[in-house]
């Protein structure tokens, strides 16, 4: 993995993200779910992004508007030097062949229906990628050598695979058409853990062999995103909380969630494991529909004052990179 520092292959400035709920016969607008209030997020060609963070923060949202599933509230996404916040659909569905997206469970994701050798081959259809049918099944074959499946497996149904392999065929087909850029959606949260290992060791050769490919990683799983990802972002009720290198944000935890968030993760070393800091953070998550004024944390912060009711503590870069949203750091 070598990052170009120098070029941006996406960039989302302050995203908002508004559910409306509506009340009554005539669905009239009550309130608003903030799913997201003001991301700001920068992806660099051929790095790897790791987005963390409790269910419900908004990860999988910022991804859905990064496709465009979701037409943002207000904001900005710009991929490869073009605003896409706007697009028309005609336009958005060439700019999907370059955004790929690896769901969450590879048993819900493959169509029963179709032979995996159809599923990993519907993109190439769609986008009109191939010009013969032995084009066709070359690629295919040539798909399922890159994601270490056997070719002569194609004509077998999804029924017929572990769920390493289905989520293996779903990475086939997310590779077709060559994405330059993609959301990898809590891709191995549904695998158990030796098979995780092995799927997160295949995105990474991929990247290795692929070049200019860029990951937007989406996981709730700290230890997860550790080893594949160049930089992590933390988020917090749609909020992006703390970014920096990898090994910073594990050295060197300075929001006070994500230092709850690390102490939660758990050390092999039972030695280690007895004596470290533990953090329980007191209280639940609060609602996205009716959040806390000033910084969203700060209800279940352990370093709150009450200057932290004030006002959104804007992202700061701090030194080296490391950027935090906390007016205590």
């Amino acid at each position: 993995m070598n990052p170009q520092q120098d070029e941006a292959i996406l960039d989302i400035k302050d995203l908002k993200m508004y559910f409306p709920v509506t009340k009554g016969l005539f669905r009239r607008k009550v309130a608003d779910v903030k799913a997201l209030d003001g991301v700001t997020l920068k992806i660099t060609r051929g790095e790897t992004l790791g987005l963390v963070g409790e269910s419900g923060c908004g990860k999988t949202t910022v991804g859905r508007c990064v496709i465009r599933l979701y037409k943002p509230t207000s904001g900005s996404i710009v991929f490869d030097g073009e605003n896409i916040t706007n697009v028309h659909e005609k336009r958005l569905r060439d700019i999907r062949r370059k955004i790929a997206l690896i769901f969450q469970d590879p048993y819900s994701s493959l169509d029963p229906r179709l032979n995996v050798g159809e599923i990993v081959g519907e993109p190439l259809k769609i986008h009109n990628w191939v010009g013969s049918k032995s084009e066709y099944q070359d690629r295919i074959a040539e798909l399922f050598h890159m994601v270490g499946l056997d070719p002569g497996m194609t004509n077998r149904y999804p029924h017929e695979f572990s769920g390493g392999q289905r989520q293996r065929v779903g990475i086939a087909r997310t590779l077709a058409c060559e994405p330059a850029l993609i959301i990898c959606d809590e891709p191995v949260s549904a695998l158990d853990v030796s098979i995780q290992a092995q799927i997160i060791n295949l995105l990474q050769e991929l990247q290795g062999k692929i070049n200019g490919l860029t990951y937007l990683f989406i996981a709730h799983d700290l230890s997860v995103v550790k080893h594949i990802s160049n930089r992590v972002a933390v988020m917090y009720l749609g909020h992006v909380v703390e970014i920096t290198r990898s090994k910073e944000l594990y050295d060197n935890p300075l929001h006070p969630y994500t230092r709850a968030l690390l102490s939660a993760v758990p050390v092999a070393d039972p030695f280690i494991e007895e004596k470290r800091e533990r953090i329980i953070l007191k209280g639940e998550v609060p609602s996205p529909l009716n959040p806390p004024s000033g910084c969203p944390f700060h209800p279940r912060c352990f370093q709150a004052i009450p200057e932290c009711k004030q006002g959104v503590p804007p992202l700061r870069d701090v030194g080296n990179g490391h950027e935090v949203a906390c007016i205590r750091v």
